[in-house]
């Protein structure tokens, strides 16, 4: 009984730790809401596009984060005017959201000089 006194706080306390490390990890990893609907991989990155309901996400993932470099996100409805990110990041640029309520989108990222694009998706 003794024994239990002294072991199940441990297990309690690595069980939380781990815990909160995966959901740290997870919320990191998700910066759009909505389910994944493409995946466009190119030389430097990746440009993931999300969709939920009525909207659309895009983000530019770099494949190794470091040093700052020029990316940009790009994302537009049929019909409408693009959503521009664009800067000198380490990791990602975007999020960017647009109004997608029945619309086509198309989506293009750019990182350190390399990119990769969408034809028109979600229709």
């Amino acid at each position: 009984m003794l024994a239990w006194l002294f072991v199940l706080p441990l297990v309690a306390a690595v069980g939380l730790g781990l815990t909160g490390t995966a959901a740290n990890s997870a919320a990191a990893a998700t910066v759009c809401a909505g389910r994944p609907a493409k995946t466009v991989t190119f030389k430097t990155g990746e440009l993931r596009v999300f969709k939920s309901r009525s909207y659309a996400c895009a983000v530019a993932v770099a494949k190794k984060p470091g040093s700052r470099r020029e990316m940009s996100v790009t994302l537009q409805p049929r019909g409408g005017g693009p959503v521009v990110d664009r800067g000198r990041y380490t990791r990602r640029a975007g999020p960017v959201t647009v109004h997608a309520l029945n619309r086509c989108v198309r989506a293009s990222a750019t990182i350190a000089g390399k990119s990769g694009s969408t034809g028109w998706v979600l229709c």
